[in-house]
């Protein structure tokens, strides 16, 4: 942490005098130590304050770069806003480890308890076969499928039908339950074994004709998270590389899909110099969410005191259609193409900066008491509950996660699944 301090007052020293270079390179080194420094030592392969560290002081870092025209110079406000929300998580998970002792103390993941198979290869084949046919409700009702459509650049973003869709990308847990199922019965009949690879497969399959590269990665994210907790040594490096390469091709097929060219990006990035689109198009996606929290920051008149954290409650209730000023909060940022958010937009936008110190707290109580149950013996929905906190964590700079209410349909899915499977017996 002292090494966090001292790199996070040059940083923005160095902003303040415009060498945006050093700020960002400081903040980027801060990030890379923090990390190192939370995977130190043996126990689980995925420390979520190391992920937590990585991601938004990383993303803080590339974000004081400046490497496009959209990026100004933060609010001294700003700066303090973001510097309570990792100390305030940081803090949380070090006072905890203080009372309660280190989450883990094994040197691996405790083992899975007591997992009822057979009923969770049912869930993998129930949440497939639901999802399957949300999105055939959906292709058949709005009348087209996304992939399949040319020259309409948001095509994607009208394939949704108001409470079908959150059914349609709920195949993104599939993978994690499958590599749960994999490693609690690694001598399954070839039939079921088949069976889950072809669910694998339409997981995978429903986001590219949504041409939907959030979901795509999240499904990816969620297994290669939930494999490690399982057993990192069941996937060989070669076939790891393969599958990383077979998910690069199809960002990349999906990309294009959504007849975006690549000068119409870059007349949205606005980029400073000429950079390639697989440089310019991950940046900004990365650094242009601190700048539109700064844009919150500096121009919000009032907080919401709750609303915007509750929309889960307000959209999946249906509340929204029917008090439509619950949604009707505008959305502060540098560019309306650009709605990307970092992780504590919400809590600033209701509560300002308490709201952030205590969501930055709370998240890192949980993360704790996640990393604690993890180490002990678990039930299969503990791990993909894991893999979800994880990912969010991971990719902490890109938007609300806990306001989103698809987060909270794919957490009381991951309940529901662990309440049909059980504890104990096949």
């Amino acid at each position: 942490m002292t090494v966090y301090m001292i790199c996070y007052a040059a940083g923005m020293l160095f902003s303040r005098i415009s060498l945006y270079a050093l700020s960002g390179i400081v903040l980027i080194f801060a990030a890379l130590v923090l990390f190192a420094q939370d995977m130190r030592g043996p126990g689980l392969p995925v420390r979520l304050r190391a992920l937590f560290s990585l991601s938004f002081v990383g993303g803080q870092g590339l974000a004081c770069l400046k490497l496009s025209r959209l990026q100004t110079d933060w609010e001294l406000m700003t700066w303090a806003v973001l510097f309570l929300a990792y100390a305030a998580f940081w803090l949380a998970v070090e006072w905890l480890r203080l009372r309660n002792g280190p989450a883990v103390r094994g040197a691996a993941p405790g083992r899975l308890n007591g997992v009822r198979r057979g009923r969770l290869f049912l869930s993998i084949v129930i949440i497939t076969g639901i999802s399957l046919c949300a999105f055939l409700l959906e292709a058949f009702l709005l009348g087209y499928v996304p992939l399949l459509v040319r020259g309409v650049p948001h095509a994607y973003s009208y394939f949704h039908i108001s409470g079908v869709h959150y059914f349609t990308v709920s195949c993104v847990l599939v993978p994690a339950f499958a590599a749960v199922w994999t490693a609690a019965e690694p001598g399954a009949p070839l039939r079921e074994r088949n069976i889950v690879r072809f669910c694998i497969f339409l997981s995978f399959l429903i986001p590219v004709l949504c041409v939907s590269r959030s979901q795509m990665i999240l499904a990816a994210m969620f297994a290669g998270i939930t494999l490690l907790i399982t057993g990192r040594n069941r996937v060989p490096a070669a076939a790891g590389a393969a599958c990383a390469a077979a998910l690069l091709v199809l960002y990349v097929i999906l990309t294009v899909a959504r007849s975006h060219s690549v000068e119409y990006l870059n007349g949205i990035f606005e980029m400073k110099r000429n950079y390639p689109i697989f440089i310019s198009q991950p940046y900004i996606y990365i650094a242009n969410n601190y700048d539109n929290l700064n844009c919150l920051i500096r121009d919000l008149t009032h907080h919401t005191f709750g609303i915007r954290s509750l929309y889960p409650l307000w959209a999946l209730t249906g509340l929204k259609f029917v008090f439509p000023q619950l949604v009707s909060s505008p959305l502060f940022v540098t560019k309306t193409e650009l709605t990307t958010l970092t992780l504590f937009y919400d809590a600033w936008y209701d509560f300002g900066t308490t709201g952030v110190v205590l969501f930055s707290g709370i998240l890192g109580g949980l993360c704790y008491f996640l990393e604690k149950r993890i180490g002990e013996d678990h039930g299969p929905a503990v791990c993909v509950f894991f893999a979800q906190i994880a990912v969010y964590l991971s990719l902490s700079f890109f938007t609300t996660w806990f306001s989103n209410p698809a987060t909270w349909f794919y957490f009381a899915e991951t309940l529901a699944v662990a309440l049909f499977c059980g504890r104990r017996g096949r």
